[in-house]
């Protein structure tokens, strides 16, 4: 009995412990290779697979509050976010030619990875994240990744996979009343479900910090599609907001699956554009599942 009491002891008081221990969040900066210094934020278990979260256009690292705050992914994976270039903490050029070319972001993550120290991490990103993805995978390929999923990912910036909105031109516009309207309207077509008010608040904040030359930039951005999926070797898993009204996910998808027809796909029926923020639960599951197949 005795034994039995000191083992329970034993155990509740690892489980407390090793609760901190993934708890401790560190936060830090890297420098890109052009100067620009990103912002770094990291927590949970330091010897589990890297995962490496992307933000898409207008947001932050706090974007994924719902999957850093998941008690599994904390015990299971080292979680890793960073604010991209023109967004949240990190440094935002005031040169529109700091954004257009998309081996910029793609050598912005490739620091993040090289200087975080992240072995062969899987890599997750939304919307502009996976063009960051792609972009990647263009310029270094994928010998040093296990994996990636992209959220909603921006394919290519073309009509036929981007849905047109007036809202686009009211984000650029110079006057502040119609470009803070425009992100605002923009934010709300993120969603299916609209998320709580603290949660809404929270990315219009995200939007107000992003730059204007970035938003300006970004809609010629460059995205070597073709170079960056055709041969991939890792698991690749495109997951798509049934209800997306930014990105038509059946063209993108039909799209990607003409360069490379082993990418794995998932569509989540009462999502929009955020799935990982509409249906955390079902994302969170779908994360861990790969990741452990990894």
């Amino acid at each position: 009995m005795l034994l039995l009491f000191k083992r329970t002891l034993f155990s509740v008081v690892l489980m407390l412990f090793s609760a901190t221990l993934f708890a401790a969040e560190k936060q830090y900066t890297i420098t890109a290779p052009d100067g620009v210094k990103l912002a770094i934020q990291e927590s949970g278990n330091p010897d589990g697979l890297p995962i490496v979260f992307i933000h898409g256009l207008l947001g932050s690292h706090l974007n994924w509050e719902k999957q850093i705050s998941d008690a599994q992914l904390q015990q299971r994976y080292r979680l890793i976010t960073f604010d991209m270039r023109g967004h949240g903490l990190s440094d935002k050029p005031e040169q529109e030619s700091a954004y257009r070319d998309g081996k910029r972001w793609a050598d912005d993550l490739r620091a993040v990875i090289n200087q975080s120290h992240a072995n062969k991490p899987l890599l997750v990103g939304w919307s502009l994240g996976g063009a960051v993805i792609t972009n990647y995978l263009a310029a270094y390929g994928d010998g040093n990744i296990s994996g990636a999923i992209y959220v909603d990912g921006v394919v290519e910036l073309n009509p036929t996979l981007i849905p047109a909105h007036d809202v686009y031109g009211a984000m650029t516009a110079s006057d502040l009343k119609t470009h803070l309207d425009g992100e605002r309207a923009f934010l709300q077509l993120c969603f299916y479900q609209q998320p709580d008010r603290t949660t809404f608040e929270r990315l219009l904040a995200n939007a107000a910090l992003a730059a204007w030359p970035m938003q300006r930039a970004v809609p010629t951005m460059t995205i070597a599609l073709e170079k960056g999926v055709k041969n991939v070797r890792v698991p690749l898993l495109f997951i798509y907001g049934e209800h997306d009204a930014l990105v038509n996910p059946a063209a993108s998808l039909a799209r990607v699956k003409r360069i490379n027809s082993r990418i794995q796909t998932q569509m989540f029926a009462d999502s929009g554009h955020a799935p990982f923020i509409e249906e955390p639960a079902r994302f969170n599951r779908t994360l861990a599942t790969f990741a452990s197949a990894l």
